[in-house]
């Protein structure tokens, strides 16, 4: 997590946002030259030949199914998945392969160039996750928190709208503020440093720093084995969603009844942490 992904966590929990009712996350990124001559040739190119709908939902609902309590007094009851064609990627080889033999080998790619799938859950709250790897259009993780007291979003800019005005942004000053009195315990402790040390802007430090916190300490990760397995099955569930007209297709309880009893995990009390 990021440091306003932390923030609205942290927004979430002191009930800043009041009840939190729908969130939105997306991993949009144009990587269509990336697909034909880097990394992502070894699994995305491929991918994209033999499937549709979500291949990558956990980047984007992870971190609002943890502010959303998912698995922790509610879950994912069952998706709604559609897809446009594939368009993008048949495109640009047209444009930039010219004489190579994927230029012809790209039309018959199944991945559509935007997913967008809606999540309901038990306690009837929805969730909007999109996926876009082949369209020109800019770098956005879109995180999107709404409650029934305000909101708030990041990407490409942080903003905040609570009540009593929420027809309107709060004004530059005041969002500073806002994000300043809620920013994560773990992040004011460990961003700085997390930045200079880099990765993903410090994300990476500062998940890697936490998860290794935990496992010295023998304290619960933030997340568990019933989250990975829940988030991941999007991937599956998306794709028989698609290719079903988008028709509804249930979620699994990986908890077997036990996100009924399972409370969300308080902030990080770093004081706790260092002093007992």
């Amino acid at each position: 997590m990021n440091k306003i992904r932390l923030a609205t966590l942290n927004m979430a929990r002191m009930g800043l946002l009041g009840e939190i009712i729908h969130t939105e996350g997306a991993y949009i990124h144009d990587l269509r030259e990336a697909k034909y001559h880097g990394y992502y040739k070894h699994w995305r190119l491929e991918y994209s030949k033999y499937h549709t709908g979500n291949p990558y939902p956990t980047h984007g609902l992870g971190p609002i199914a943890q502010i959303m309590g998912i698995n922790q007094g509610d879950r994912m009851e069952y998706l709604s998945s559609v897809s446009t064609n594939q368009f993008g990627l048949a495109l640009w080889a047209k444009e930039n392969l010219k004489d190579d033999e994927r230029m012809t080998l790209s039309e018959r790619y199944m991945l559509g160039d935007m997913n967008t799938t809606i999540i309901h859950t038990v306690m009837g709250k929805s969730i909007m996750i999109q996926h876009d790897t082949t369209s020109p259009r800019p770098y956005s993780r879109i995180h999107l928190v709404q409650g029934t007291k305000g909101m708030a979003v990041k990407y490409p800019d942080e903003k905040v709208a609570i009540q009593p005005d929420t027809h309107s942004f709060l004004e530059e000053g005041k969002q500073r503020e806002i994000l300043a009195q809620y920013e994560h315990p773990l992040s004011k402790y460990i961003g700085e440093r997390a930045k200079q040390v880099g990765g993903h802007g410090g994300m990476d430090f500062i998940m890697d720093w936490r998860l290794i916190y935990c496992l010295q300490k023998g304290y619960p990760l933030d997340q568990s084995v019933y989250d990975a397995a829940a988030w991941s099955s999007l991937v599956e569930l998306t794709e028989r969603s698609v290719l079903n007209k988008s028709c509804s297709v249930a979620i699994p309880d990986f908890t077997r009844g036990a996100w009924r009893d399972h409370e969300p995990w308080p902030v990080i009390d770093m004081n706790k942490i260092f002093h007992g």
